[in-house]
C-alpha cells in the first residue's frame, strides 16, 4: 500500500514538471513501477509492466486491491496507470518519430518520380552550397559535403516539414566562423595545402578548425534539445514576421560582405566584431589596387550567368519539367577551364584544393572549447531555428499540413548534435533549397533522402575532381543563392503602408544586425516587439459603452424604458491583466461620468475624478454624504465580460475593487457572460455575498433580473402605502 502511495506521488510530480508531456510522465511512472514491482515473477525483465499487466497466480491477491466488506475494488489511480498500454506508447513514438507516420503511407506510384527529380536537383544545390558555406564557416570545403549529408537524414526522421531542405546554412556558418577565427586564427594557410599529417589527409590546422565548428554545432544542438524539453516552441509568437525578415536580410548582407574578398581575389585578414561590416569595406577601399582582375571578371561572368539562367528557369518552370542545373554546369565549366588554363599558377587564382574521399570515422567534438563557444552556440541555436521554422511553417501553410514547433526544436537539435560527431558544421534549413523543392514538385521527405544518397556518391567518387574549382565561383554561387533574402527589402513598402511601427522595427533590427551580428539583431527585434506590445496594450481601449437598444427589445412599455435609463451596460473588449488594469478602471470611470454629467450636475468634478466610481453615481454629491436611494432609483452597472478572455491576479483584484466600491456607494454591479475561472477568482478574492445574484449567463438575463427586482420593490412600496 505504501508503494502504491509512492508511485502515485511519482506520477503526480512527473505530470507537474512535464506539463503537456502527459504520456511521457505516465511512461516514466510505469518505468519506476515496473522496476520496483514486488509482484513480478522471478526473472522477468524490468519494465515489463510497460506492455502488459502481470497476472498473479490463481488465488493470489492482486496488488492495488482493497478488501472493505470482504470485496476487492481496484484503485482508481491504479486503473488510470494501467490504461497506458501499447496504443499510448505507439502514439508517443509516432509524435516523436514522424518518419513512422509518413513512410507507411507513402504513395510510390504518385510521389516517387517527382521526389526523385527534386532529389537530383537538390543534390546539385546541396553540393555547391555545402562547399561554399564550409568556406564561409572558415573550414575546409569537404566538411560542407558532410554537412549536406548527415543532417538531412536526421531531419527526415525527426522533422515534420515535408519541403524543408536541411543542411549547411549561410547564417549559421557565418556565426560559427566567428568562433573558428577567434580560437584558431588563420596564419596564411589556404585550402590548397595538402598536408597528410592529420585525419582524412588534412592538416592539423584544418582539423582544429573543424573541431571548433563541430563544438559550436554540438552545443547549439544541445541548446535546441533543451528548448524542446522546456516546451519553448510556443514562445515563437514573439518572433514576428518583421523581426525575422529584418534579421535574415541583415545576416544575408553580412554573408555577401564576407564573400567580397573572394569575388575580388584579395588577400585580407578576417575582420569581425561590432561594426566589422564597415571595417571590411574600409579595408577594401584602402587596398583597392590589390584587386585581382581575373577573379573579378570570372566572378561577374558567373553572377550574370547564374542570375540569367535562374530567372529563365523560374519564368518557364511551368513549361519544362526539369530545370537546367546551372550551378553544376558552372562548376564543371569553370573547373575545366581552370585546369586546362592552369589559372592557379598562371594567374594566382585561388582554388578549392584537395578533397578527401569517403566519410570520416566518428569522433567526439572537443569538449574543452565548449565554454568558449557559448555565445556562438546560442546564436546558431536561435538563428538557425527561427529561419528553419519560418520555412517549415510556410511550406505547411502552402501544402495544408501541420508542423509542431516543439518537435522542430528536437529535429534541428538532433540534426546538429549527431552530425557534430562526423565533423559537420552547424546546419539549418535554407530558403533557396526549400524554394527549389517547391519549384521542382517535391511531395515528401523522400526527395531529401534521395539527395543524400547522391551526395554520398559525390563524397566517394566525384569529390577529388573539384580540386580546380575557383573560390570566386563559389562566392558567386553564395551571393546568388541569397537573392531571396536580399529581396526582402521590398517588404519595407508593405510595412510602411500597413503599420509604421512594424516598419521602424524592421529598419532598426536590420541596423542592429548589420552593426553587430545576427543573434544580436534577433534579440533586439524580440525586445522591441515586447516593448511595443506593452506600450500598445496599456493604451488600447479596454471598454465600450453598449447600446441599450441591442438588449431592450423585450421592454416596449414607457415605464420599462424609463427604468432602463438607470442601467448602464459596458462591454469588456480586451484581456484584463496588470498591463491595462489601471487603464480599465480609468476608462470605466470616464464612460460612466460622461453619462452622469449629461443628466446631472456635479459641483466639484475635479475632486470627484480622484475618487473611484463615486462621482459617476453619487448624484452630484462628492463629499461622501450619499443618501441611500430607493430600490427603484438605484443605478445599475452591467459589465459584459464576454471579451475578457484572459485575466491575472491584478485584473481580478481590479474587478473586485470596483464591485466593492460600488456596493459601498449603493450601486448595483452585475457581471454577465463571465468564465467560470473569473467567477471563482472573484469569489475567492473577496466577499461577494449579496441579497441579489451578481453573475448572469447573458446581459438579457441580467436585465430580466433587474426588472423583476424593481417590479417587486414597487409592489412592496405600494403595499406599505
Amino acid at each position: 500500500m505504501n508503494e502504491c502511495i509512492f508511485t502515485k506521488k511519482v506520477y503526480t510530480l512527473c505530470s507537474y514538471f512535464y506539463g503537456s508531456f502527459h504520456v511521457e510522465a505516465r511512461l516514466l511512472f510505469l518505468l519506476c513501477l515496473g522496476t520496483a514491482n514486488p509482484q513480478k515473477p522471478p526473472g522477468e525483465r524490468p519494465g515489463a509492466g510497460w506492455c502488459r499487466a502481470v497476472r498473479p497466480a490463481a488465488g493470489e491477491p492482486r496488488p492495488g486491491l482493497a478488501m472493505p466488506g470482504g470485496k476487492r475494488t481496484r484503485s482508481e489511480g491504479w486503473r488510470k496507470v494501467r490504461a497506458l498500454r501499447l496504443e499510448d506508447i505507439r502514439h508517443w513514438w509516432m509524435r516523436r518519430l514522424p518518419v513512422l507516420e509518413w513512410v507507411p503511407a507513402y504513395d510510390w506510384k504518385e510521389n516517387l518520380v517527382p521526389d526523385a527529380v527534386s532529389g537530383m536537383m537538390l543534390a546539385v544545390q546541396q553540393v555547391t552550397q555545402g562547399l561554399a558555406f564550409a568556406v564561409l564557416s572558415s573550414v575546409h570545403p569537404v566538411f560542407g559535403l558532410y554537412g549536406s549529408f548527415f543532417p538531412v537524414i536526421i531531419y527526415a526522421i525527426f522533422g515534420m516539414g515535408r519541403h524543408v531542405a536541411t543542411g549547411t546554412f549561410a547564417l549559421t556558418s557565418l556565426i560559427s566562423a566567428n568562433a573558428v577565427e577567434r580560437l584558431v586564427p588563420s596564419a596564411g594557410t589556404n585550402f590548397t595545402a595538402n598536408n597528410n599529417s592529420g585525419v582524412l589527409g588534412l592538416s592539423e590546422f584544418e582539423m582544429q578548425r573543424i573541431g571548433v565548428a563541430a563544438a559550436v554545432s554540438f552545443l547549439g544542438g544541445i541548446i535546441q534539445v533543451a528548448m524542446f524539453m522546456l516546451q519553448l516552441g510556443s514562445a515563437t509568437f514573439l518572433l514576428t514576421e518583421p523581426v525575422i525578415s529584418a534579421m535574415t536580410t541583415g545576416a544575408a548582407t553580412h554573408v555577401v560582405t564576407s564573400q567580397v574578398k573572394y569575388l575580388l581575389g584579395m588577400k585580407m585578414p578576417y575582420i569581425s566584431g561590432p561594426l566589422g561590416f564597415f571595417h571590411i569595406y574600409a579595408y577594401i577601399f584602402e587596398n583597392i589596387r590589390s584587386v585581382q582582375l581575373e577573379a573579378l571578371l570570372l566572378s561577374l561572368l558567373s553572377i550574370v550567368v547564374l542570375v540569367l539562367v535562374k530567372e529563365l528557369n523560374e519564368k518557364f518552370q511551368r513549361n519544362i519539367k526539369i530545370v537546367l542545373p546551372i550551378d553544376l554546369v558552372l562548376i564543371i565549366a569553370t573547373s575545366a577551364a581552370c585546369y586546362y588554363a592552369d589559372m592557379e599558377y598562371a594567374y594566382g587564382l585561388e582554388v578549392v584544393g584537395h578533397i578527401p574521399e569517403g566519410l570520416p570515422p566518428p569522433k567526439v567534438p572537443p569538449m574543452n572549447v565548449l565554454s568558449e563557444v557559448v555565445t556562438e552556440a546560442f546564436g546558431v541555436a536561435l538563428v538557425g531555428y527561427v529561419a528553419s521554422l519560418a520555412l517549415a511553417q510556410g511550406s505547411a501553410k502552402k501544402f495544408k499540413y501541420t508542423v509542431d514547433d516543439n518537435q522542430e526544436f528536437l529535429a534541428h537539435g538532433l540534426s546538429n548534435v549527431i552530425p557534430s560527431f562526423f565533423f559537420c558544421i552547424p546546419s539549418a534549413a535554407a530558403m533557396g533549397r526549400t524554394s527549389l523543392l517547391y519549384s521542382t514538385g517535391a511531395r515528401t521527405q523522400v526527395a531529401c533522402l534521395i539527395s543524400s544518397a547522391l551526395i554520398l556518391v559525390v563524397i566517394y567518387t566525384i569529390g577529388p575532381m573539384l580540386y580546380w574549382l575557383p573560390m570566386c565561383v563559389l562566392a558567386s554561387i553564395i551571393i546568388v543563392g541569397l537573392k531571396g533574402m536580399l529581396m526582402q527589402f521590398r517588404d519595407l513598402k508593405k510595412y510602411w503602408n500597413v503599420d509604421k511601427i512594424d516598419w521602424s522595427i524592421w529598419v532598426s533590427t536590420y541596423v542592429f544586425t548589420i552593426c553587430f551580428a545576427a543573434n544580436v539583431g534577433l534579440l533586439y527585434g524580440v525586445v522591441s516587439t515586447i516593448v511595443t506590445v506593452i506600450f500598445r496594450f496599456s493604451r488600447v481601449r479596454t471598454l465600450n459603452l453598449k447600446n441599450m437598444k441591442e438588449v431592450e427589445y423585450k421592454y416596449k412599455t414607457e415605464d420599462n424604458c424609463k427604468s432602463l435609463k438607470q442601467v448602464k451596460i459596458v462591454s469588456v473588449n480586451n484581456p484584463l491583466v496588470f498591463l491595462n488594469a489601471r487603464k480599465f478602471q480609468a476608462d470605466l470611470t470616464k464612460i460612466i461620468q460622461k453619462d452622469s454629467t449629461s443628466s446631472q450636475t456635479c459641483e466639484d468634478v475635479n475632486k470627484c475624478e480622484q475618487n473611484t466610481l463615486l462621482c459617476s453615481f453619487s448624484n452630484g454629491s462628492c463629499h461622501g454624504e450619499s443618501l441611500q436611494p430607493s430600490q427603484s432609483e438605484r443605478r445599475v452597472l452591467i459589465l459584459d465580460c464576454s471579451g475578457l478572455s484572459l485575466f491575472d491576479y491584478t485584473g481580478a483584484s481590479t474587478l473586485l475593487q470596483i464591485y466593492m466600491d460600488c456596493k459601498n456607494r449603493h450601486i448595483d454591479v452585475l457581471l454577465a457572460r463571465c468564465k467560470a475561472s473569473l467567477i471563482k477568482a472573484m469569489q475567492y478574492g473577496g466577499n461577494l455575498e449579496s441579497e441579489n445574484p451578481v453573475f448572469f449567463e447573458s446581459v438579457s438575463s441580467a436585465i430580466d433580473a433587474i426588472q423583476i427586482h424593481r417590479n417587486y420593490s414597487k409592489f412592496s412600496e405600494q403595499s406599505e402605502v
